[in-house]
């Protein structure tokens, strides 16, 4: 970037910036690291100083951190809740002292821990809590009331009844619970959050009070905003008020007589970072006279009376010893390298995570290996670069068999590389297999959701989901929080849900690439669950054949799967290695034996109104579920794909529509509504 002409780098980091700000600030997805936004941040700041002529309004520099997420009721924040300055060495901090005592004379400070989460502000009026509000861009927020009311060490009545009060404080997910819902998200299949600041902001913004209730999110309250009924002369005395009328405050704060005291003291919150189980990145230190504030003011994004120190990721040097794959409850083998112990941001490390084959091929590990560690803000270790390896142009391979139960690996190119067990009785996998067995789109047995299931593996009354039909109701009844009556209702749960059509038992058996759309495909064109495994059969009969590949794929094309609309070689390949494991074929067996229904159900079509017509469906429809609306369509004739083509009849569009009406409108594609599909089969019938 050196050579380049300031207009174009400054535009460039403007456009990076801003880019990165939306995936951090708004979708809660970041890309880079913290550091590197910073790097990037700083870079712009330099330019723009070096370079006044060029500095713009718009510019990230000259505004505050953070965005509207247009989700829920806008908040005006009379006092604003701006951005901190970031110093990134103690000389910048020193500076920063400078700058003070050549504005207010001899300050005193306070430090405390920066805290890594998403900020906010709360209201009290006669010490009862009315409102809780995102910073947003400072001066605008997000009413987030009744998620933060689920925030459990957010007091709702203070201890005293303060006529008003506004406060501010940082609502974060603890190491611990970050953990914890990472593994929740893996066992239900969504896509975990990359760091506990997303997930907190993530948390906070959902539009189900109930889901944030469920996210173990806490806060700490740091500022005083706006107070009526109260006279405060300095920060510290604030902190310790606020402790008085029931607000957690900063665990580990001080107030300090000088910068070289402000120093050593960031120093020991570096040091401890590793005992605390709630995330930070930094100190803040802010001058503890309110009256010295006042006289040092602020900038239009900054206030003067307050620096923040971004601690640097912290590097370590060590060797990696071993390597060792374990099975996820999703079947996904995870490399976790065993390197010589280091002392990494406050903690021993001698493990971290080599993610995937691909992550492992690219960076050249192998056993042996001389590699650099890092934590750059997150809780989890990872390899940042290889220094040396035994073997040039090596790299350790991840086994073709299931560590866990000896199960063949299936590689998934599109899911980072990913290699996954493909035997659906893998105990590692149990949990996951059942809640997605269970589940409404599959089996859909009332009832029986993943707590429960919990308790029944823990119990060892559940080893496959053959096992759910053997179940007693003196074995249930018997469980937490169940009784005779829940019992009895599980087991006609189940005794019902036998009787579900074929296709919901291919979905809920879990064959990789096969959702319940292409389940209920592939049930119309192999109507029994022996007809389905013959056709398996003869695709794994062509995958073990001595053809070249090239030939091998040609024939694999041909295969009575592949020929399925819809389908194709991958998809006939993943089929024919699902039922070639005798884990699904003793699983299928067993399900038969107990009763289990193994024919598909032919649907009669209601009408032909929409024979010919293809659907693409988007957003939320008023009274119908993208479900309902599929299956009325089909019903009637029609089909439904996942994306619009020239070839697309009609996009049916309900709230929220996103980018697949953009796509329609732009290929001249007719846009329906519910109403419209209505009237359609009305008219056309």
């Amino acid at each position: 970037m050196e050579n380049k002409p300031p207009e174009q780098e400054i535009r460039e980091l403007r456009e990076q910036i801003e880019y990165h700000s939306q995936k951090y600030y708004v979708e809660d997805a970041p890309e880079i690291s913290d550091f590197e936004f910073d790097r990037l941040y700083r870079r712009l700041e330099e330019l723009e100083a070096r370079y006044p002529a060029l500095r713009s309004p718009d510019s990230p520099t000259q505004k505050v951190g953070g965005l509207v997420y247009n989700t829920f009721e806008e908040v005006e924040h009379p006092v604003p809740l701006q951005s901190l300055h970031d110093s990134f060495s103690e000389d910048e901090l020193r500076d920063f002292d400078r700058r003070v005592r050549e504005a207010a004379g001899e300050p005193e400070y306070v430090v405390e821990p920066k805290f890594d989460g998403l900020s906010v502000a709360l209201e009290y009026v006669d010490g009862i809590f009315t409102r809780g509000s995102t910073r947003g861009d400072g001066f605008t927020g997000e009413d987030v009331t009744e998620n933060i009311r689920t925030i459990r060490s957010v007091p709702k009545s203070l201890t005293r009844a303060v006529p008003f009060l506004e406060v501010r404080g940082e609502v974060y997910l603890s190491d611990s619970g970050f953990v914890r819902l990472c593994q929740r998200q893996e066992l239900l299949e969504e896509k975990p959050f990359k760091n506990p600041r997303n997930a907190a902001a993530g948390s906070l913004r959902q539009k189900d009070p109930r889901i944030t209730a469920g996210r173990e999110l806490d806060i700490f309250v740091f500022n005083v905003q706006r107070v009526q009924g109260a006279e405060l002369e300095s920060h510290s005395q604030s902190l310790k008020w606020l402790a008085e009328l029931g607000f957690p405050v900063p665990p580990m704060y001080t107030v300090a007589g000088g910068m070289e005291e402000v120093i050593q003291f960031i120093r020991e919150i570096g040091g401890r970072r590793g005992e605390f189980d709630f995330p930070i990145d930094g100190a803040v230190v802010k001058v503890n006279r309110f009256s010295q504030r006042e006289e040092l003011g602020s900038t239009a994004k900054f206030p003067r009376w307050a620096e923040a120190f971004k601690y640097p990721p912290e590097e370590k040097e060590t060797t990696l010893l071993d390597i060792e794959v374990n099975v996820g409850r999703t079947g996904v083998l995870t490399p976790t390298g065993v390197f010589e112990p280091v002392l990494l941001a406050g903690t021993t490390v001698s493990r971290a995570t080599l993610h995937n084959q691909e992550f492992i091929k690219s960076k050249g590990i192998q056993v042996g290996s001389r590699v650099v560690l890092r934590k750059a803000g997150e809780i989890i270790p990872e390899v940042a670069d290889v220094l040396s390896a035994p073997k040039e142009g090596e790299y350790y391979r991840l086994p073709d068999i299931c560590p866990s139960c000896g199960g063949p690996v299936l590689y998934q190119p599109e899911e980072e590389a990913a290699a996954r067990c493909t035997n659906p009785q893998c105990p590692a996998q149990l949990l996951r297999h059942l809640i997605h067995f269970a589940s409404r789109d599959a089996m859909d047995i009332d009832g029986l959701g993943p707590a429960l299931l919990e308790q029944l593996v823990k119990e060892e009354l559940v080893r496959s989901p053959a096992d759910l039909y053997a179940l007693t109701e003196d074995q249930l009844a018997e469980l937490e929080r169940m009784g005779k009556k829940s019992a009895a209702n599980l087991l006609a749960a189940l005794e019902k849900s036998k009787e579900n059509d074929l296709y919901r038992l291919v979905f809920a058996l879990g064959v990789p690439h096969i959702g319940a759309k292409a389940a209920q495909v592939l049930c119309g064109a192999f109507p029994s669950m022996a007809a389905v495994m013959e056709a398996a059969g003869e695709v794994s009969k062509l995958a073990h054949s001595g053809y070249e590949e090239k030939e091998r794929r040609k024939l694999l094309a041909g295969t009575r799967i592949a020929q399925v609309e819809g389908f194709g070689a991958d998809m006939a390949l993943s089929i024919g290695t699902f039922f070639e494991n005798q884990g699904a074929r003793d699983l299928v067996a067993r399900l038969e034996e107990l009763g289990v229904n193994m024919l598909a159900r032919q649907k009669k079509a209601q009408g032909r109104a929409l024979a010919g017509k293809t659907f693409v469906l988007t957003g939320t429809l008023p009274t119908m579920s993208r479900k309902a609306a599929t299956e009325l369509i089909e019903m009637h004739g029609g089909k439904v794909t996942s994306s619009v083509s020239k070839k697309t009849g009609y996009l049916l569009a309900g709230e929220d529509p996103g980018s697949k009406l953009d796509k329609a409108n732009s290929l001249g594609v007719a846009v329906l509504d519910e109403e419209g599909l209505l009237a359609l089969i009305h008219t056309e019938a």
